[in-house]
């Protein structure tokens, strides 16, 4: 992807005060992670893992959220972004007049875990063309801005902490003489460095020493992460369009996995905003069952089935839990308590207030998650023999359904009204029904496990047919001419995308086409369309906020779905450009968010977002395989056929 450029104006101390997010790029060790701007700050970064609170917030609040920058003086210089191919290494290049820094940013990752259990961000800064002048700024701003950082001089470089329970240490390779502002809690510094001449920075969580520089042995770690990552993205089994774009997005999925548990994180962020100045503005740091499905469907397309061993031991963990219900979603440990709480001293994102953390959907009942969970374990038992405790899950999780798939629910996109009877859950619910039921009968009436566990398959396969009629008569409305949301409404809903790569109907079927003519016609005309680019909104019904879903921005995942049952119906060069245009506005190094502004193409929403790069690379998938005149097969469907 071509490399976009922009002119640097001013310098770390005097930047506008929020950057579009396109201007953000990730690095991760697969516990936490870090968005850099194309300026050369750390904006945001919370340790020791993803849903901690945050050290470094400047996305959420200009000058209380803290930062961590390093940049080259003065103004005029124009900067880029890029990552090493196939690693998560992130170099930020600023050029001005012949000269040139390079800032390399990357998060210990290797095979032997030599980090010790700290969280480590590296950064490595090389001069070429002439000398450059470099400024550093370090504010560390401890649990989301609220405690000030007290920040001393050591002999190898500073120790921030709040006088409590949180430190950063920050270690230089050159000899710096930091200027401490104790009221802002901030370390300033200015040096030189020669043209041809390398120097590291790095900062650790949690440990009030500083260690000399060589002691983080970054070189070494650099060559370890880079082979790690270089060994990961080999390992992928895809040859077909869009590679680079399809890479960029394993790699941004594989930075999504907590590793110690398995866990799945929907997005890095909290609270970016779905409209600027709006309130919708949610915590995204944690395990949605749903996301974590698909992320896995997305990796498993291209060859990865370890993340799927690990995610399937953290979701064995969390279905024991004793709950009435599934959650939809689980903290990275497993933690099943959420509580939503609002931050007002953080301004927000472009003053989108408020900003909150903790989520209170975790709360709600979406009985959709039971057919995703159960997808889940479909798609594992192809890898591996079903267990004695996997089969007791099934169980647990079909007579569950099979009781219940006729209660209303919040539906998969958490609204806060009243519950209803979503088109999408009660899809999910026969899915649900019709994996336990296919497991059932490929173990065979005779198979130990299904004998012994007492399962009424006969009731499975009774209640997967009520489904599948109710489904049938109530959630097609003809007046609509479209599946619609939810029983009894004419609202459209583009997570009905889904129905043909859940196997429930065909793509051709004639119901299936008419959904998607409808969902493609434009806003004004009752479809999910926008007009001008074609870009597909999720809904506009209500959902229990002010706007009802109308200041929102299109949503990518829906949009690439939309690419994908266009191309299952044989509707090549429609799936392409649809398909493209959401490409199009991905960041300069391949990022995507939540969300697409129609009008102006920016992104919005929590940011960068697994889901819209599950789409991606599903999308692409079947793209690629039809352009290549192979007929349409269960193989098109995002998990390579094997549900």
């Amino acid at each position: 992807m071509a490399r976009r450029r922009r002119q640097q104006r001013v310098g770390i101390l005097n930047a506008a005060p929020y950057l579009p997010l396109s201007d953000y790029s990730l690095i991760g060790d697969m516990r936490t992670a870090a968005l850099i701007s194309r300026f050369g700050s750390i904006d945001w970064a919370c340790f020791p893992r993803f849903d901690a609170p945050s050290v470094f917030a400047r996305l959420l609040d200009h000058e209380v959220g803290g930062h961590f920058a390093v940049q080259p003086a003065g103004v005029g210089w124009d900067s880029s972004q890029r990552y090493e191919q196939g690693t998560n290494v992130l170099i930020t290049q600023f050029e001005r007049e012949g000269a040139r820094l390079e800032l390399l940013d990357f998060m210990p990752v290797d095979a032997r875990k030599t980090s010790r259990g700290f969280a480590e961000i590296h950064r490595r800064l090389e001069a070429t063309g002439a000398d450059i002048e470099i400024e550093v700024s370090f504010r560390p701003r401890f649990d989301y801005g609220r405690r000030a950082a007290r920040i001393r001089s050591r002999r190898h470089g500073l120790i921030a902490s709040d006088g409590e329970h949180h430190a950063m240490a920050l270690a230089a390779d050159a000899p710096l003489e930091w200027q401490i502002d104790a009221e802002r809690g901030e370390a300033r510094a200015r040096f030189r460095l020669a043209r041809g001449s390398r120097t590291w920075l790095v900062t650790r969580h949690d440990d009030d020493e500083v260690w000399p520089i060589e002691d983080y042995r970054s070189r070494q770690r650099l060559n370890a992460t880079r082979t790690w990552w270089l060994d990961w993205s080999a390992g992928l089994s895809y040859e077909g369009a869009y590679r680079g774009m399809v890479e960029r997005s394993a790699l941004l999925l594989k930075l999504m996995v907590y590793a110690p548990t398995g866990a799945i994180v929907a997005a890095p962020t909290t609270s970016l905003p779905e409209e600027i100045g709006g309130e919708r503005n949610w915590d995204y740091r944690y395990t949605w069952l749903r996301d974590s499905t698909f992320t896995l469907f997305a990796l498993h397309a291209l060859g990865k089935f370890g993340e799927l061993n690990g995610y399937m031991n953290y979701l064995k963990r969390v279905c024991r839990k004793d709950s009435e219900f599934l959650q939809i979603m689980y903290g990275v440990g497993g933690e099943l308590r959420l509580d939503e709480e609002i931050l007002p001293h953080l301004e927000g994102y472009r003053s989108s207030a408020p900003v909150r953390i903790g989520n209170g959907a975790a709360e709600q009942i979406q009985t959709d998650v039971y057919g995703e969970v159960m997808d889940s374990i479909h798609i594992w038992r192809r890898r591996r023999p079903m267990t004695e405790g996997m089969w007791e899950l099934v169980v647990r999780l079909a007579d569950w359904v099979a009781a219940n798939w006729q209660r209303p629910d919040s539906g998969p996109w958490e609204v806060r009204t009243e519950p209803r009877h979503f088109v999408f859950s009660k899809l999910m619910c026969w899915v649900a029904l019709d994996r336990a039921v296919r497991a059932a009968e490929e173990l065979g009436p005779e198979s130990e496990l299904v004998g012994a566990s007492g399962a009424d398959v006969d009731r499975w396969r009774a209640e997967r047919e009520r489904v599948r009629a109710d489904i049938l008569e109530h959630g097609w409305n003809e007046d609509a001419g479209a599946f619609v949301q939810s029983y009894g409404s004419t609202d459209l809903d583009a997570a009905n995308l889904v129905i043909p790569f859940v196997r429930f109907l065909p793509a051709d079927d004639p119901r299936v086409v008419s959904t998607v003519e409808r969902i493609r016609r434009p806003l004004e005309q009752g479809g999910l369309s926008d007009a001008n680019t074609g870009l597909v909104y999720r809904y506009r019904s209500e959902d229990g906020l002010a706007d009802a879903g109308a200041g929102e921005g299109t949503f990518a995942v829906n949009t690439f779905q939309l690419a994908q049952v266009l191309a299952l119906q044989g509707r090549i060069e429609e799936a392409v450009e649809v398909f493209e245009s959401v490409l199009e506005r991905a960041s300069p190094t391949g990022l995507l968010a939540e969300e697409i502004d129609p009008k102006s193409g920016e992104l919005l929403g929590n940011y960068p977002q697994a889901y819209s790069h599950i789409g991606l690379i599903n999308a692409a998938h079947v793209i690629s395989r039809l352009r290549r005149d192979v007929e349409p097969t269960d193989a098109m469907l995002p998990e390579n056929g094997e549900r």
